[in-house]
């Protein structure tokens, strides 16, 4: 099987992702586009091009997010307020890296402060949140380049009312922190008018991408994870990356060479299943990377989220007798460092359980991936399986660089521009009109002209 190793960061088999008309001499044919879709990458970071800046991030300075977030750990509670990659680059550090169940655990358990992300437009969730803080010693994230996406304001206003009504607008500007754009945008002039505490976004970052920015490292270190080898991680994968000239060593050519190949034989889903709860949310990162930055001109793949065990017993069927449509990927933790030995049982009628008897949890879990794997590869299903040696934060930082430039070198090979997103901007545009934003009236009229064809042809029941 072939394979790429590097015991500090990962390892890649991908022997088993060649079918149908996608081979070995396929990928390696590619080196050459690798090779310039790398430079295009890089030259466009080094000039500051929008969009490109995330590979320099791991030698980005971070004074002042460090700075900050040591007044942050200081209070009880922490609420982010954004969506989409405001919010899911957060998500998913705190559940690889923080103990289950956080918010649940003792202050003197967690020393560090309880987390709430206000991500959707939901009332019920908005007032929960509420009625589970002390404002007085809260305080508030929120994360918005532009300062107008709908559904962060509407929350945001939600929160500053709720905040100026019990401490008044002096002790409430205190507890806020507004993440967005240097000069542009409506936050910035809210920002100079009331004094609040600020960090600024990286022009040149866009939102899916900017997890290793003040938008995932600023609670990230107020929570206690360890954000410096987060970066230093991301630093050695890129490091690595832009070392390896060969194509069969490279392991972010190698995944994103099969990607491309698969695609242009109508395997037009990315599954992405990992072995382990603490990688539910990067799945969730993920799937937004992936689809916003490649979904575009009629191209891309839409990525599937499967969690390992749970999904062979929902998915799994489809995957090995369904369409020969998806490529996927096996994601596993190579050492948990927590394990439970399964117990025997005294009674005679569990006698048929004695295979399970002082065996580890880790183990049958690591033995459900590779019978998952095999039972694809049997199908003729193309599949990689991606490990890293131990979950912590150097190794999620490289796991998290290597995906966000697989994701730029499958849009250079697409020939798409796998920085922008003309559909998502279309649809808050629409919103903005619906929602009676000046400017914006063309949108709702067009809304409501397109929403004659959707209610066309109604059944009820």
């Amino acid at each position: 099987m072939a394979k790429f190793t590097d015991e500090k960061l990962l390892s890649l088999s991908f022997g088993a992702a060649f079918s149908d008309g996608v081979s070995l001499s396929d990928l390696e044919a590619l080196h050459g586009r690798f090779k310039d879709g790398d430079g295009w990458l890089r030259k466009n970071a080094a000039e500051g091009v929008e969009g490109f800046g995330w590979i320099n991030l791991p030698s980005a300075k971070v004074e002042e997010i460090r700075a900050l977030s040591r007044w942050l750990a200081t209070r009880e509670s922490i609420v982010q307020i954004g969506i989409g990659g405001s919010a899911l680059g957060n998500l998913m550090l705190n559940n690889a890296m923080l103990p289950p169940y956080w918010n649940e655990l003792s202050e003197k358990e967690r020393n560090a402060p309880r987390f709430f992300m206000s991500d959707n437009v939901d009332p019920v969730d908005n007032r929960a949140v509420w009625n589970l803080l002390n404002p007085d010693s809260a305080a508030f994230i929120v994360v918005s380049k532009s300062g107008s996406t709908a559904e962060t304001m509407a929350n945001f206003l939600f929160f500053w009312e709720k905040l100026r009504d019990k401490l008044g607008e002096s002790a409430a500007r205190e507890r806020v922190i507004v993440i967005t754009d240097k000069d542009k945008g409506i936050l910035r002039p809210f920002v100079d008018e009331i004094g609040c505490k600020s960090l600024v976004l990286p022009e040149d970052v866009g939102g899916r991408f900017s997890v290793l920015t003040c938008v995932g490292l600023l609670s990230g270190w107020a929570l206690g994870i360890d954000c410096d080898s987060l970066l230093k991680g991301a630093g050695a994968m890129d490091k690595l990356i832009a070392s390896t000239g060969q194509v069969l060593s490279n392991p972010a050519w190698v995944s994103s060479g099969l990607s491309y190949l698969h695609s242009k034989k109508s395997r037009n889903m990315s599954v992405l299943m990992p072995y382990v709860d603490a990688l539910e949310r990067f799945c969730e990162w993920y799937a937004q990377l992936w689809g916003e930055s490649l979904g575009k001109d009629g191209r891309g793949t839409t990525p599937i989220r499967a969690l390992g065990a749970i999904d062979q017993h929902s998915q799994v069927q489809l995957y090995t007798e369904g369409p020969d449509d998806k490529l996927f990927t096996i994601l596993t933790v190579e050492n948990n460092v927590t394990d439970i030995a399964i117990p025997a049982a005294p009674q005679k009628s569990l006698e048929k359980l004695s295979y399970l008897y002082g065996t580890s949890m880790n183990d049958l879990r690591n033995s459900e991936a590779l019978s998952t794997a095999a039972a694809l590869v049997k199908a003729k299903r193309p599949v990689m399986m991606l490990k890293i040696p131990k979950l912590d934060a150097y190794r999620l930082g490289a796991l998290t660089q290597f995906y966000e430039y697989v994701t730029g070198m499958v849009g250079w090979l697409l020939e798409i521009d796998p920085f922008n997103q003309p559909g998502v901007e279309q649809g808050k545009n629409y919103t903005y009109g619906l929602m009676g934003r000046a400017g914006f009236e063309d949108q709702a009229d067009e809304v409501n002209k397109l929403s004659a064809l959707i209610s066309n042809n109604v059944t009820e029941a």
